[in-house]
């Protein structure tokens, strides 16, 4: 015996509550689309592990930090700030004091998507953290993994 409250209301409204949580085709496909398989979880979590890994090594060990700020240092000065860094305009007094190297590397959240991420800390402004492209953040994680 189901006595559900569905079944004492009028069939009219048990249409409309069903209509209204009924999804559209685009809606449904958008849906979709943030559905990860195993293979695609896998790689986040041992990309988020190997970020960890490489928050705590630049806590811990100073030559760490010391060694990926050169790295990200020189690639500025040879690829230009605007290819490392994920943003489209860099402030000019920014700018400068970046190239300088007057920066210091962290892994935080993205706002956006909420992915641990390497990011660019200028000194003296330690409420902006500017991401680091995605070839270049793959690229001194992979550095790191075969360091460890």
């Amino acid at each position: 015996m189901s006595d559900s409250w569905l079944d004492r209301i009028p069939s009219r409204e048990r249409q409309r509550l069903r209509e209204k949580f009924r999804l559209s085709e685009a809606e449904y496909e958008k849906l979709r689309e943030k559905v990860k398989g195993p293979e695609a979880m896998e790689r986040e979590m041992r990309r988020n592990e190997l970020l960890a890994e490489l928050r705590f090594a630049m806590e811990t060990e100073p030559k760490v930090a010391e060694a990926l700020k050169a790295q990200v240092q020189e690639d500025v000065q040879r690829e230009g700030l605007e290819s490392v860094l994920r943003i489209e305009k860099v402030p000019a007094g920014l700018a400068v004091s970046l190239e300088k190297g007057l920066f210091a590397l962290s892994v935080e959240a993205d706002k956006k998507t909420n992915e641990d991420q390497l990011v660019v800390v200028p000194e003296g402004n330690i409420a902006l953290a500017l991401p680091l492209t995605l070839r270049f953040s793959n690229q001194y994680l992979g550095q790191f993994k075969r360091a460890a």
